[in-house]
């Protein structure tokens, strides 16, 4: 596991999976700590919880899939925040995804759905952190705006490699307005589920490339 600290007061773990990286963004709060994808069970939240202060710890799923989820069971006490469509599809596809990709489970795995849900957005005005719908890679997606160190966090509507920007999507043109919501807000670096670090100048890219889409 990868630890690195993104400005003043974010924290990204990446854990080195064969062929691929999983991204987990911890942004310590005024009021709480905010945790962004829970990644593939107890082994990945474990030492994650040593960066957690002394205050509340609210846990944003971005989407249903298993490599954000798997996690969830490690926080049964704390509030679990997704989009309004995602529940159900955590519930409905649970044991399909934990039968195909139970190789990659790290730890104990326990089914823990979200119980706060949100339909367009949600706001912690406080904290300066803005929870919005951004469907794209999944028709559940959602994407975390950091308002005060200027960081998006836009999971897997970015694809997982530099080389491979563009994700795989579920509908072109909600995409492409995703996309154009992304290029309308202000902040300086983009995290994703599996890429590096990257600017806001990548969206222009994958504009491009979602073009060339039939």
């Amino acid at each position: 596991m990868n630890i690195r600290k993104i400005k003043s007061r974010g924290t990204l773990f990446t854990f080195d999976e064969p062929g691929w990286g999983l991204n987990i963004y911890l942004i310590h709060g005024k009021n709480y700590n905010y945790l962004i994808d829970t990644g593939l069970g107890s082994l990945c939240t474990d030492p994650i919880k040593e960066y957690l202060k002394e205050k509340k710890t609210i846990v944003i799923n971005t989407h249903y899939h298993w490599d954000h989820i798997w996690g969830n069971g490690a926080f049964q006490e704390e509030t679990i925040i997704a989009h309004k469509l995602c529940y159900d599809r955590i519930q409905d596809n649970w044991d399909e995804m934990l039968r195909k990709k139970g190789n990659y489970q790290m730890g104990e795995v326990y089914k823990r759905l979200p119980d706060l849900l949100f339909d367009n957005e949600l706001y912690f005005k406080e904290d300066h952190i803005r929870l919005f719908y951004t469907p794209g890679h999944t028709i559940d997606s959602i994407s975390v705006l950091d308002e005060e160190d200027k960081i998006l966090l836009a999971s897997d509507n970015i694809g997982d490699d530099e080389e491979d920007i563009l994700p795989n999507i579920f509908n072109k043109e909600i995409y492409l307005n995703t996309i154009q919501k992304y290029k309308e807000l202000e902040f300086d670096f983009c995290l994703s589920g599996h890429n590096t670090v990257l600017r806001k100048d990548v969206f222009d890219k994958i504009s491009e490339l979602c073009g060339t889409l039939s």
